[in-house]
């Protein structure tokens, strides 16, 4: 399964590269208040993150990845429940007029669980993070 979404930022490439690196930022992408930082090193942060889906509590835990040319590359470390893999991407590009930011999943699901029954939540999960990512850029 593959999904992105983008957006469109007035910030030049680097202040939006700045931006992204911030823990509060990474953090910020699946609900403030439910993730924390487990580790830290030079070009990785890893967070864990507490959530209810489907009636019951899961951890989910994943490694992001900062990249020379400032894109983030994420990967979330599968717990055989329901997916097999599970990586992203956050790509930014500078524009005419700011910056674009572009945010791209691609995973696959365990065997026993049917991709169509976890699209319609990945892609409410993307564009969350996406509104989350797009607000944490343009405070004020």
């Amino acid at each position: 399964m593959h999904l992105e979404k983008h957006f469109d930022v007035d910030q030049g490439r680097d202040e939006v590269v700045e931006a992204l690196c911030q823990e509060a930022t990474l953090l910020a992408l699946f609900g403030e208040g439910q993730s924390e930082v487990v580790e830290r090193r030079a070009d990785r942060i890893t967070t864990r993150t507490h959530y209810t889906a489907l009636g019951r509590e899961g951890v989910a835990t994943f490694h992001f990845d900062f990249l020379m040319d400032g894109n983030i590359r994420f990967e979330k470390v599968c717990d055989g429940r329901v997916w097999r893999s599970l990586r992203g991407e956050v790509e930014i590009a500078e524009r005419k007029s700011g910056t674009r930011v572009r945010l791209e999943l691609d995973g696959s699901t365990k065997s026993f669980v049917p991709e169509f029954t976890i699209k319609g939540p990945m892609e409410e999960q993307l564009a969350e993070m996406t509104n989350a990512m797009r607000e944490r850029l343009t405070r004020g």
